[in-house]
């Protein structure tokens, strides 16, 4: 801290130098930044003694040049049916202007199970797109240049086999593996905190983690092998505060977990990005998101030891809450959406998606993705929010609630490292660093036992319940569930996804069996589960086994068999 009050004096100068270097680099895009009435707009806003654009600790961004750099990427999550069908979805979102892509996969491949297991029948194809092999991701990028487009892969059990059918599909489409860029959402804490889709109990899964961290460091730099998820924590019903602290001690863990493997920190730091939800609170989200880049830095540099601003940067990707839409009047969710986007955009976004009017019905029609498409691209190109970094910093009410939204994800902090066993508190960085050094990873400890007690869950059930007494009070209120519910809106036509995108899909994965060498299959699986039981990167054998034709599921039914199931323990 004393480190910014010192240097807070040259804070204009340091950025006007900063943006004029990014200016004569060609980092600064050639368009109008004036106002609709043609007003010259500066690039920020400040005192000489303010925070600026780009400065540590970032709670006004990452860059001095704010979105005159780069807007942030328009990176619409989709997946339905089989990989074919996704594939079409993919060139009509590139097509009409995205610019990256994020996957949505099915129940089974979210479990880690073939599209034939008996567990996942009804589930193939209706909320995501199957993928079973290496063949379906090189259906699923048909056409698309992984080289050249970012991809998002929100999936966490199975991340990391997923990750590696999605290598072996760029090895076979000619592209250079170590060139490739985007996020993996590996993120497994949340799994146990929210979502409850894992595999494996932490140990094993925070093992291929590990591993993964060390393959993408070494050999795909660009890469961000994790993305880690508060999204799934708030839509369970955290508050905004729980939502941030949650997640950011799970980033904390994970950067425990590269610190355990020698890993350098300024090396793995920048491979983390975050996943974060939009609610339809405009200024509490807006706060959220500026106090979380100050808390990430502050911690990587205090704590951790990161001594680059890549490492200390949060990066992080938005998607409008999901759990805001709402089946009656659903044409009052496209206005929610814009609402939220603009919170995210304010907030300092590096993609966004932004959610479909009909997805609380079911997945999304063409017309409803266009739209939803659309209303990122009005913010961008239309509402001039673009030309002014951080256009609400100094206000008093966004200051204060920033404040106030580390203040409570600070005590959050403490309750979790306590339950660790440590008496160390978010403000003892010095020997919190020092626990650190000594392996002693006092934020992984408070999680797993907090995990283990079912603590993040009932502190997520006790939020859900204060807001929906609240609603039937209705002192909170849902235009067109609680309040103004007269409405002449017809009813939606949806997409709907065949059963025979199912049978198809079993068809192909039997065909694709019969035709492949099951002894390579076999050796392969039987080589990485070898691999596994020793301290030996796990990554290259997995490769081996996608590359034989092993399926997701007998990858992962192997696995499981070595480590078994996670089963939560029962509470009441």
């Amino acid at each position: 801290m004393s480190d910014e009050v010192t240097t807070a004096e040259g804070a204009r100068a340091r950025w006007q130098s900063r943006y004029e270097a990014a200016q004569d680099a060609g980092r600064v895009r050639d368009a109008d930044f004036t106002t609709l009435s043609g007003l010259e707009v500066e690039p920020a806003y400040g005192t000489d003694t303010s925070e600026w654009p780009g400065e540590f600790p970032f709670t006004r961004g990452l860059y001095p040049t704010g979105y005159r750099g780069r807007t942030w990427t328009i990176r619409q999550f989709a997946g339905f049916g089989n990989a074919e069908q996704t594939n079409e979805r993919y060139h009509m979102i590139l097509g009409r202007g995205g610019g990256g892509l994020s996957v949505a996969f099915d129940m089974p491949t979210l479990m880690g199970r073939d599209s034939d297991d008996p567990q996942s029948v009804g589930e193939v194809g209706h909320c995501g797109v199957a993928v079973d092999s290496v063949a379906d991701l090189e259906t699923l990028f048909r056409g698309i240049d992984l080289g050249a487009v970012t991809t998002s892969m929100t999936i966490s059990g199975p991340a990391v086999p997923v990750f590696c059918m999605m290598l072996v599909a760029a090895e076979r489409a000619g592209v250079d593996t170590t060139t490739l860029n985007g996020t993996l959402q590996t993120d497994i804490f949340k799994e146990y905190i929210a979502q409850k889709e894992w595999l494996f109990e932490p140990e094993p899964h925070l093992r291929l983690i590990g591993d993964l961290m060390e393959y993408c460091a070494e050999r795909i730099p660009d890469y961000k092998p994790l993305s880690v998820s508060g999204y799934h924590i708030r839509e369970a019903g955290s508050t905004a505060a729980q939502e941030l602290a949650f997640t950011l001690a799970d980033g904390f863990g994970y950067v425990e977990l590269g610190l355990s493997r020698g890993l350098d920190v300024d090396r793995f730091a920048p491979g983390l990005s975050f996943f974060f939800d939009a609610h339809v609170d405009f200024f509490e989200e807006i706060a959220k998101f500026r106090a979380a880049r100050r808390i990430w830095a502050r911690w990587l540099r205090d704590v951790y030891g990161a001594q680059t601003e890549k490492a200390q940067w949060l990066r992080f990707h938005t998607q409008t809450a999901g759990v805001s839409l709402t089946a009656q009047q659903p044409y009052n969710n496209v206005v929610r959406t814009g609402i939220e986007a603009l919170s995210a955009v304010l907030g300092g976004t590096n993609s966004l998606h932004t959610n479909a009017l009909d997805e609380t019905l079911a997945l999304p029609s063409e017309q409803a993705a266009e739209i939803a498409l659309r209303t990122q691209q009005v913010i961008m190109e239309e509402t001039g929010v673009v030309n002014v970094a951080d256009p609400l910093g100094g206000s008093w009410y966004v200051e204060a609630l920033t404040d106030r939204i580390e203040a409570e994800a600070n005590a959050i902090f403490d309750r979790i490292l306590a339950m660790g066993g440590s008496t160390l508190t978010h403000a003892d960085t010095e020997a919190l660093a020092e626990a650190t050094r000594n392996d002693e990873n006092p934020v992984t400890r408070g999680l797993l036992r907090g995990i283990e007690d079912g603590w993040f869950m009932s502190e997520i059930a006790e939020a859900a319940f204060q807001y929906q007494t609240a609603l039937e009070k209705r002192d909170k209120r849902i235009v067109g569930v609680n309040c103004h519910e007269h409405s002449v809106t017809h009813e939606l036509e949806i997409l709907r996804v065949s059963h025979e995108v199912e049978v198809e899909q079993v068809r192909i994965l039997a065909e694709r069996r019969a035709g492949r060498d099951q002894d390579s299959v076999d050796a392969a699986i039987r080589r990485m589960v070898e691999v596994g039981r020793t301290e030996d990167n796990m990554i290259e054998a997995m490769l081996d086994a996608c590359r034989a034709e092993a399926t997701l599921g007998e990858i992962c039914d192997a696995l499981r068999a070595e480590w078994g199931e996670y089963r939560e323990p029962a509470r009441f």
